[in-house]
Order: structure tokens, then C-alpha cells, then sequence
């Protein structure tokens, strides 16, 4: 199995960096949502530090939904997908392996970027480092959950809508507690519980989400 999950993710990272516009476009738009909010807010530091966590993870939540529907669609269209859901090998391990190659793809890139954004904010050493900390632990989600919506609305004509409108809802536990965590340092408070709590949100995600996949592409091909 280990195999199999090595090859899916060398597979998909390989498809990845052949279409390095598709990445290039999600950091783009990562960092544009971000460096528009000065602009339209005004340039007042204090405010600009207390929005600075909301809006680094609102800006990563759009980007990864932005990105959702490359986990999935290349493999759909040339029929890959198709022989991977009838093949005798574990879905649910082919579909973690291509949720972590999107993992690695977006939300790796997204955290090291936020430490270029938590400058621009103006952030404090050891809330730019909390922040960083809670987007590794909470991007995990928004790939896993992300998926699910992804696999259910494959091959649909307003697809990235749909999805959209499926996993923003669940979404909003690890926005709260990811953002949250960068905050509790702002007011002199150990992070450490909020921290826990994207993590075990993550894990969860990672217990769960595989089979849910796996059953939502079933449907799909269907």
C-alpha cells in the first residue's frame, strides 16, 4: 500500500509541476485577496494586525476552493479516473495520495507564503510563526473536505459552484480555530489549545474523508 500511495503522489506531483500555471494561479490569487484588503481598509497598523489572521486564512480558504477542481478533473477527462475506481487496488489509498499531493501542492506553498504576508501585516515574530503553524495544521482540511465536494460534483456543468456551496459550511470549524490561534497570542494567551483543536480537526479529516471520497467517485462514475 505504501507503494501504491508513492506512486500516486510522485504521479500527481510530476502532472503538477508539467502545469505550474495552475499553480502559479492559486498563489496569485492567494495574494491578491490578501494585498487588496490594505487597500480597501486603509493602512492603520493596529487594525491591520487584528485582521491580519482572518484574513491570511479566509485568503487561503478561496485559493484551496480555487483549486479544488484540478485534484480530480485531468484524471476524469482521459479516463485515468475511471480505471483507478475499477481497478483492485484501495481507492480510498489512491485518493489520499492524490489529496496529499494537492496538500503539498497548495497548502505548503500557501504557509510559506503567509510569512512574506505576516511582514506586510506588520505581525510580530511569534504571531506570524502561530499562524504559520495553524495553516499547516488546518490546510490538511481544506484539501480532505474539499475533496469530497470535488468528487461529488465531477463532471457537472457548474461544478465549481456546487462545490463551493457543499464544503464552505464545514469549512468554517478550522477558519475559526485556525485563525483563532494567532489571535489568543495577540492578547498575551497560549495558542496551545486552539493549535489542538485545528489538529485534531485535521485528523479527523484524515479518519474520515478517504471514504467518503472513495464513495463520492463511485457515484460520479456512475
Amino acid at each position: 500500500m505504501l507503494n501504491l500511495f508513492l506512486a500516486v503522489v510522485r504521479r500527481d506531483l510530476m502532472l503538477a509541476l508539467r502545469q505550474k500555471s495552475d499553480i502559479i494561479q492559486t498563489l496569485f490569487f492567494f495574494a491578491v485577496v490578501i494585498t487588496l484588503v490594505p487597500l480597501g481598509v486603509g493602512a492603520e497598523q493596529n487594525l491591520l494586525r487584528t485582521m491580519a489572521p482572518g484574513v491570511v486564512w479566509v485568503a487561503a480558504l478561496l485559493a484551496a476552493l480555487l483549486s479544488l477542481p484540478r485534484i480530480f478533473a485531468l484524471d476524469h477527462a482521459d479516463g485515468t479516473l475511471e480505471q483507478m475506481v475499477i481497478s483492485a487496488e484501495p481507492l480510498t489509498i489512491i485518493v489520499l495520495a492524490k489529496v496529499f499531493a494537492h496538500w503539498l501542492t497548495t497548502g505548503v506553498p500557501i504557509t510559506v507564503f503567509t510569512a512574506l504576508f505576516g511582514v506586510m501585516f506588520d505581525l510580530p515574530l511569534d504571531q506570524c510563526v502561530v499562524l504559520m503553524v495553524s495553516l499547516l495544521l488546518g490546510t490538511p482540511v481544506l484539501s480532505l473536505v474539499g475533496a469530497i465536494g470535488a468528487a461529488l460534483t465531477l463532471g457537472l456543468r457548474a461544478g465549481s459552484v456546487l462545490t463551493s456551496l457543499l464544503v464552505l459550511p464545514l469549512y468554517i470549524p478550522v477558519l475559526i480555530f485556525g485563525a483563532g490561534a494567532t489571535v489568543q497570542v495577540a492578547i498575551s494567551v497560549s495558542p496551545t489549545a486552539y493549535l489542538m483543536v485545528t489538529a485534531a480537526l485535521s485528523l479527523l479529516a484524515l479518519a474520515a474523508a478517504p471514504f467518503a471520497i472513495a464513495a463520492s467517485l463511485r457515484i460520479s462514475i456512475q
